[in-house]
C-alpha cells in the first residue's frame, strides 16, 4: 500500500504540497479546519461577484506563484498593470513615486527628503556584507538615514505593521522586502479573482485522486513509532505515515501539547501579527494609488490599499473596491472589538480622511469586515539559526508555515516556493527509507521535479 500523507491546512501552502506530491502518483489527503480552501486566500460573494476578504496581488518576481497557476492552467488569465504609491502624514496627501514627489513630500524637512531619497537608492547595497539577521532594523536604518527620519518615517510605517517590535525586527525583513517591492511597480491579478486559483487547485488535487476534507480541525498530534495519530475536533482519528502540517507556529505548539513532538520541536517562540480589515464598495475611485500608509492622521486603521487602481470593477460588481486595515496582536482589545463598532469608527475617519475629494457618506455602497489572527510572523534577531526545519526531530511530522519562508518576506510566493522545499524533502525521506510506493510504476524511479 502507498504511504498515507495527511496535509493540515488549506492555505496555498497545503495546497500546494497536495498538488505537487498528487503529481508523484503519491496518497495524500488534506484537511481544512474550515469551510472554505485558501487560507488568507478566502472569498466571500457579493452580489454577483466573488471578492477577496484579505487584498493580494502578484508581483512579476513570483516565479513559484507564477508557475503554481500555470500548471493549473491559469497563466493565461493573470493581466498586469502599473501602480503607484501614495502617502499621508497628519491627513495631508502625497503622491510618493518620483523624485519630485519626494521633493514635495514636507511631512519631513527638505535635507532630510534629499537624504531619504539618496539614501533609499543605496540602501540594498548598503546592507551587503552585513550581518542583517543579527542587526535591529532600527540600528541599522538609523546609522544610514539619521535619528529623525526614522522617528519620523521609517519608524511610523513598521509600527503600523509591527506595533512595538517596530525597531527590533531584524533588518534583513526590510532588506528582502525592498528587493522584492517598489513605489511605482507592475502588479498583476487573476481574472476571476482568488476563487478561481483555490477552485482550480482543488479541482487538480480531486482530479489527480487526492482527498480533501473540509470542515475538519486538528485537535492535537500523537507520535506512533510507524507514523503520526491525529486526534480531531469531532473525536475521530487519522493514521497517517506522514504529516505535513502548515498551522502557523502558535497553533502548532497547542496541536504538539504533551506529546512526545514537544522534546523534539525547535521552537523559538515565534508570535505572529494578526490583522483587522475592512472593505469599502465606493460608487467613485480615491486617489489611484494602490497603497497608501496612513500615518499620525487620528485613523483607527494604518492604511489604505485601492484595489481597483489594479483590478477592473467589474469583478467588483461595477464599483471601486479599497481595503484598509489594521495589524495588531490577536489577544488585543482592537482585534477582539465587536465588528460592527470598528466599521462604524472606520467609516468616519475614512470618509474624515478622504473629505477633500470630496467623499461623501453616499458614495459608500457598503463596508464589509474580516479578521485574521495569524498573517506576519514577528522574528526575532538571529532567527536564520532559530528557525525550524522541515522535520520534528527524528518523527514523521514535518512543518511548512510562514515561521519557514524568512528571510524571504511572507507572500505567497513564499508559500509556493516552501511547499516546493518540503514535498522535495519528504521524496528523498521517502527514496532513502523505500517506503514510497507508487500506485502507477512508471512513477517510481523518475519523479516530477
Amino acid at each position: 500500500m502507498p504511504k498515507k500523507i495527511v496535509i493540515i491546512g488549506g492555505g496555498i501552502c497545503g495546497l500546494a504540497c497536495a498538488h505537487r506530491l498528487l503529481k508523484s502518483n503519491l496518497n495524500v489527503t488534506l484537511l481544512e479546519a474550515s469551510d472554505q480552501l485558501g487560507g488568507l486566500g478566502t472569498f466571500f460573494q457579493y452580489e454577483d461577484a466573488w471578492i477577496d476578504r484579505f487584498y493580494h496581488c502578484v508581483m512579476p518576481n513570483d516565479k513559484h506563484l507564477l508557475k503554481l497557476m500555470a500548471e493549473v492552467g491559469l497563466a493565461e488569465r493573470i493581466y498586469w498593470e502599473p501602480t503607484q504609491m501614495g502617502f499621508i502624514v497628519a491627513g495631508k496627501h502625497y503622491a510618493f513615486n518620483t523624485p519630485v514627489d519626494l521633493l514635495r513630500f514636507t511631512a519631513i524637512p527638505l535635507a532630510h527628503r534629499i537624504r531619504l531619497g539618496v539614501m533609499s537608492l543605496l540602501l540594498r547595497k548598503l546592507g551587503e556584507g552585513k550581518d542583517l539577521d543579527n542587526l535591529p532594523t532600527q540600528d541599522f536604518l538609523t546609522k544610514i538615514f539619521g535619528k529623525r527620519i526614522w522617528e519620523n518615517f521609517w519608524q511610523p510605517l513598521f509600527k503600523s505593521k509591527f506595533g512595538p517590535h517596530a525597531g527590533s525586527l531584524p533588518s534583513l525583513y526590510l532588506w528582502q522586502r525592498l528587493g522584492r517591492e517598489k513605489n511605482v511597480a507592475t502588479r498583476g491579478y487573476l481574472t476571476g479573482g482568488l476563487k478561481r486559483f483555490i477552485d482550480e487547485m482543488e479541482k487538480s488535487i480531486l482530479r489527480r485522486g487526492g482527498k480533501i476534507i473540509k470542515n475538519h480541525p486538528v485537535a492535537a498530534l500523537h507520535e506512533t513509532s510507524t507514523g503520526v495519530i491525529l486526534t480531531c475536533a469531532d473525536g475521530s482519528e487519522i493514521a497517517a505515515d506522514w504529516v505535513i502540517c502548515t498551522a502557523p507556529m502558535p497553533l502548532v505548539r497547542e496541536l504538539i501539547r504533551n506529546s512526545s513532538f514537544e522534546g523534539k520541536y525547535k521552537d523559538a517562540e515565534l508570535q505572529a501579527q494578526g490583522v483587522v480589515n475592512a472593505l469599502f464598495f465606493l460608487k467613485r475611485p480615491l486617489e489611484n494609488h494602490y497603497w497608501t500608509p496612513v500615518v499620525n492622521s487620528g485613523t483607527g486603521f494604518d492604511g489604505v490599499v485601492e484595489m481597483s487602481a489594479l483590478v477592473d470593477k467589474r469583478q467588483y460588481a461595477g464599483h471601486h473596491l479599497a481595503y484598509v486595515m489594521k495589524y495588531c496582536d490577536r489577544n488585543s482589545t482592537f482585534f477582539k472589538m465587536n465588528d460592527r463598532d470598528i466599521i462604524q469608527q472606520w467609516t468616519k475617519d475614512f470618509l474624515m480622511l478622504y473629505r477633500d475629494l470630496p467623499l461623501t457618506k453616499q458614495d459608500i455602497v457598503d463596508v464589509r469586515l474580516f479578521k485574521a489572527p495569524f498573517v506576519e510572523p514577528v522574528y526575532p534577531l538571529g532567527y536564520l539559526e532559530k528557525k525550524p526545519g522541515f522535520q520534528v526531530g527524528d518523527s514523521h511530522l514535518l512543518l511548512a508555515n510562514t515561521s519557514q519562508v524568512y528571510p524571504d518576506i511572507t507572500s505567497w510566493n513564499a508559500s509556493s516556493r516552501l511547499a516546493c522545499e518540503v514535498v522535495d524533502f519528504l521524496r528523498m525521506k521517502l527514496l532513502a527509507g523505500q517506503s514510497c510506493e507508487p500506485r502507477n510504476e512508471s512513477h517510481a524511479v523518475k519523479l516530477d521535479q
